[in-house]
């Protein structure tokens, strides 16, 4: 089965109950929907699953993370296509076997960490909002090492690596997808 997304959010609530993992999953699934515009506009709606559900065992299990998740997905009859796109981003970081060969699953690599890390750094700002944030502020934050620690520096260079993008372009983009998320949202909102 290939989920809508709201099937997806049905199980993905299943196993996460916490705000932040509950808003790293929209983030994600709305920074892939803003890519897949450019890149596979037909396939939007997946890439937004894929999204949605990448992290769907990090909560529950994380030292099991990406591998629980295929079974856990699996068990939900969730069609391979999605589990492989999903569960890729875990390449070299958990025991998945799945390398990111396609261009959603390798914007997935690259995006994880780094929305990570400027949701984060948007946070410390007075506008609590990406609306404002320049690329000059994510750069600086992501040189130092103890701001959002967690963010893995080598993962989002080596996601830049495997799109063939310099590690601006990406931090750049991404950037602009996560405007445009929240600039969705808060029309939706309205």
């Amino acid at each position: 089965m290939i989920p809508s997304m709201e099937q997806a959010r049905t199980i993905l609530e299943i196993y996460n109950k916490e705000s932040f993992h509950l808003q790293h999953a929209e983030v994600v699934s709305a920074v892939l929907r803003y890519f897949a515009a450019e890149y596979d506009p037909e396939n939007a709606e997946f890439w937004a699953v894929c999204g949605l559900l990448h992290d769907i065992d990090f909560e529950e299990y994380p030292s099991e993370h990406c591998v629980k998740g295929e079974e856990l997905l699996r068990a939900h009859d969730i069609d391979g296509s999605i589990i492989r796109a999903a569960m890729s981003h875990g390449w070299g970081e958990t025991a998945t076997p799945y390398e990111p060969e396609h261009i959603m699953e390798k914007i997935l690599f690259a995006i994880d960490e780094l929305t990570g890390l400027i949701w984060a750094a948007a946070l410390m700002r007075p506008s609590k909002s990406v609306q404002d944030m320049e690329y000059t502020s994510v750069k600086k934050k992501f040189k130092d090492k103890r701001f959002a620690a967690g963010c893995s520096r080598e993962v989002i260079e080596q996601g830049a690596a495997l799109l063939g993008w310099e590690l601006d372009e990406l931090i750049a983009k991404t950037i602009l997808a996560m405007r445009a998320s929240e600039d969705t949202k808060e029309q939706q909102a309205l």
